[in-house]
């Protein structure tokens, strides 16, 4: 009894024979690749189904010309089906490197899970794992602190080693280059802020309360807030991206091996030439502010520059001065922490520095928001 599958000169092809009642003998003949039509195995399993006293497979492969991975996916099917049904295969009659790549193939076993879907956490597991992280992220936080402290203090001591050069130029940095940008912004927040009184105060004929409006939110709130964001976009995303690079490039790891330490040669330059300017950008913002106002005022609301001058000047005191640079000085503090911490957390690679440049923004407009909150608090209950 024999079963065949007619192929045309060199196209691959088989043929089965009987050899007893037990044994299956498969021929092979013609080019098994890719580029040809291929026969699949379901004429072979179909057979072997078909005589469940088949209990043995033989392979004749003399008449193959040739043969590419078409032919092992064509072993490959019998085989698994003969495993799964406890049929004997004979592999004596294939080619050496068909007995070869088989017995690679069949050395690791497939992972039965590689294809399942994504196992659920468990929802306590996921608050551990997330409680943990942030514990891990708040002791990180902590210990940065203190070594910059440490740095803080050796500094004031004359300790520190850093170059001074570099703590000029950051201080030119973070000070006169961001003046244009602070400008702007200023000068349109102060704007907005008496454009959208003078429409209210139009309606009651208090038109020149425009300036206590626009003085006291720029001298106590918007001033330093402005400024603080703006310098957390520029300055502190700055310090996170150049502290990342040099973490990729082991410029950090270089200062370490040679016993000198990055939080005085690096952090703590930066750290103060942001502290130092942030007042003095906190009060120019102001002034800025106050000039918006004053276009809004004296363009749109008929107010002489003397009356807007005369009126800024009776409302806002030194008092309100001093809480809005006290606040620039904690924002200050807050977007330098942030910058330098997440470059100096940064990983290893290029898309790191990236991921640690947004991370330091994140970080530092939150702590600004939530310290402004904070320090208005208290304010309020010290009666300032």
């Amino acid at each position: 009894m024999a079963v065949s599958q007619q192929t045309a000169s060199k196209r691959p092809g088989f043929s089965l024979a009987r050899e007893g009642e037990e044994t299956l003998l498969i021929r092979l003949e013609g080019v098994w690749t890719i580029a040809g039509e291929s026969p699949s195995a379901s004429g072979v399993i179909e057979e072997i189904r078909s005589d469940p006293r088949i209990r043995r497979i033989v392979f004749d492969t003399g008449g193959v010309d040739g043969w590419d991975s078409v032919l092992l996916t064509f072993l490959t099917g019998i085989i698994n089906h003969c495993a799964g049904n406890h049929i004997e295969i004979e592999k004596e009659g294939l080619p050496q490197g068909v007995t070869t790549l088989l017995a690679l193939a069949s050395a690791v076993p497939e992972n039965k899970d590689a294809h399942s879907g994504v196992l659920r956490v468990p929802f306590l597991e996921r608050i551990g794992k997330d409680a943990i992280v942030f514990a891990n992220s708040a002791m990180e936080m902590i210990s940065f602190i203190g070594e910059a402290s440490t740095a803080f203090v050796r500094f004031l001591g004359g300790k520190a080693r850093y170059k001074r050069s570099d703590l000029v130029l950051l201080i030119q940095e973070c000070g006169a280059q961001a003046l244009p940008i602070v400008s702007l912004i200023s000068i349109l927040v102060g704007l907005i802020l008496a454009f959208v009184g003078a429409i209210q105060l139009k309606l009651f004929g208090a038109q020149i309360y425009v300036a206590d409006l626009v003085g006291l939110g720029m001298a106590r709130e918007m001033g330093a807030m402005m400024t603080a964001i703006i310098m957390a976009g520029r300055t502190g995303a700055a310090f996170a991206a150049q502290l990342g690079t040099m973490q990729v490039n082991e410029e950090i790891d270089a200062l370490q091996t040679l016993g000198i330490s990055p939080m005085e040669f690096l952090v703590m330059p930066r750290m103060i030439a942001l502290v130092l300017m942030m007042p003095l950008l906190c009060l120019y913002a102001n002034l800025m502010g106050m000039l918006g106002g004053g276009i809004v005022g004296i363009g749109m609301l008929d107010l002489s520059p003397m009356e807007y001058y005369n009126q800024t000047r009776a409302a806002v005191g030194m008092l309100d001065f001093a809480a809005g640079l006290f606040k620039s000085g904690v924002f200050g503090v807050l977007v330098a922490l942030a910058g330098c911490l997440r470059g100096m957390q940064c990983g290893r690679s290029s898309a790191a520095v990236g991921v640690a440049t947004t991370s330091a923004v994140v970080t530092s407009i939150v702590a600004i928001v939530v310290s402004d909150a904070i320090l208005t608090v208290i304010y309020d209950r010290l009666g300032i």
